[in-house]
């Protein structure tokens, strides 16, 4: 027997979530359902603090309600097999379910090492509940060791919550630089010193390149340069952070787009197969700022994505620009923000870029507790459109760097930011005279030829 939706989502990330709520909102008469394999969809960029201790690790559990008090069915169960030419989802307890509209919202699974002993019992990524439990449970157990591969912002959370916790940590990257997707080798500088002044020996430049153990358990990681690191293979353990790729096994050989980086879709979130949709990790898209083909794998551009596809089905136009990638992290007392392009990525994608900095305070000076704010500009030299920002500080940055991606989608030059009217109080601003953001637009303008602007008024040419 074949059960019936209107509407199938596989999937109950922050897409598939998103997806069924507003869906629910414009069309409330619609029936969907909800596929989610695990027992709990989860806060996943909270889990290192879980594991750090800041709180009960069932905090990171999104409550079912989010989606079953708005009326959708959701049901516990990995689907087993797809055949989007019959529209049909089998899951593993064998129950076949008929949709006239697929959502897929899979998302992204950690990118696995390709190393002999990668799968043993001490070899963690983090994405999952069982991830969670299982490095939690090193932890309790008395680890005093753990080497974390990957310094972008997952494996920088994971360093430091080990570290936190007074364990010895190594912390491996490929980059001669952490985070670095989101800093330039300048405002990663800081970030260096803060971790290493925190006790993490950081060991970039290079790769683990073998994992020696015995018993299912790793007992030394052998790095790229000669040297090893020795675990207690009872307790301590390696975690791989070293990127995503999407969840789409499911969908290979059906006729449905797919590339590298994820399943094709348009910019109303539809894929090439009529009545089947997809947002989230699982898709391949564009960036917003020139066009071509850019890794997104963010919650905040999930919802967005999801926003769109399910105005798409419920029949009302919207479109999605593509990804500006604001993201952020923290670096024990540092604050870190990126978005856009980085001055590498820009020379990359073909851009001359031009960068400027800014450096103030979080307060006035003679304010109790003010604090270091930095930030770094970089802009298209030719047509001095803004590209992205950087922002190292000792307060919040997601606010500082929400400022750039705004200035990202609305294709914002360095004149028009120079031009930023902003508020100044002592307690929350640096002086009315001068801000980072600002600051930074002029020493991006200043590197810039002159030889176009009028001279000043009162001065003849």
């Amino acid at each position: 027997m074949i059960e019936r939706t209107e509407v199938l989502v596989i999937g109950g990330g922050p897409a598939g979530i998103t997806f069924c709520r507003l869906l629910k909102k414009l069309r409330p008469e619609v029936a969907i359902t909800m596929l989610r394999p695990e027992a709990n969809s989860m806060v996943y960029c909270a889990i290192p603090y879980a594991l750090q201790g800041l709180f009960d690790p069932e905090a990171v559990y999104k409550k079912d309600a989010l989606v079953t008090d708005v009326g959708v069915r959701l049901v516990r169960q990995r689907v087993a097999r797809v055949n989007l030419a019959d529209r049909e989802a089998v899951t593993e307890d064998g129950t076949v379910l008929g949709f006239e509209t697929l959502f897929i919202a899979t998302g992204a699974v950690p990118v696995q090492p390709r190393l002999d002993n990668a799968d043993a019992d001490n070899v963690f990524t983090v994405k999952t509940q069982d991830d969670m439990l299982g490095i939690l449970g090193k932890l309790q157990a008395g680890a005093r060791r753990a080497v974390v591969v990957g310094a972008g912002a997952i494996g920088i959370e994971q360093a430091q919550a080990y570290r936190e916790r007074s364990l010895d940590v190594v912390l491996v990257d490929m980059a001669d630089r952490v985070l670095p997707t989101m800093l330039d080798a300048d405002m990663a500088a800081p970030v260096h010193d803060v971790l290493r002044d925190q006790g993490i020996d950081l060991r970039l430049g290079g790769t683990v390149s073998r994992l020696d153990g015995s018993g299912g358990r790793v007992h030394r990681v052998a790095l790229s340069d000669g040297t090893a690191v020795d675990l207690d293979p009872g307790t301590d353990f390696v975690c791989f952070a070293v990127g995503m790729r999407p969840d789409i096994d499911l969908f290979q050989d059906q006729g449905l787009a797919v590339e590298k980086d994820g399943i094709v879709v348009d910019d109303r979130m539809r894929t090439n197969l009529p009545g089947v949709l997809a947002a989230g990790d699982c898709c391949r898209f564009v960036s917003a700022i020139d066009g071509k083909v850019l890794g997104g794998k963010l919650a905040t551009n999930a919802v967005p994505m999801a926003k769109v596809a399910a105005r798409t089905v419920a029949g009302i136009r919207d479109r999605y620009s593509g990804f500006v990638n604001g993201a952020a992290t923290c670096a024990f007392h540092l604050r870190v923000a990126s978005t856009g392009f980085t001055e590498a990525l820009a020379r990359e994608r073909g851009f001359t870029p031009v960068v400027g900095t800014g450096h103030t305070r979080s307060r006035f000076p003679m304010m109790p507790g003010s604090s270091d704010v930095r930030f770094k500009l970089v802009a298209d030299a030719d047509s001095r459109r803004v590209l992205g920002g950087q922002v190292v500080a000792e307060v919040a940055a997601t606010d500082k760097i929400d400022v750039v991606s705004l200035a990202l989608q609305q294709r914002l030059t360095l004149d028009d930011l120079a031009r930023f009217s902003y508020s100044a109080q002592p307690w929350q601003s640096f002086f009315p005279a001068k801000h980072a953001l600002v600051e930074a637009c002029e020493s991006a303008l200043d590197r810039l030829d002159n030889a176009d602007r009028e001279p000043p008024a009162g001065i003849a040419s």
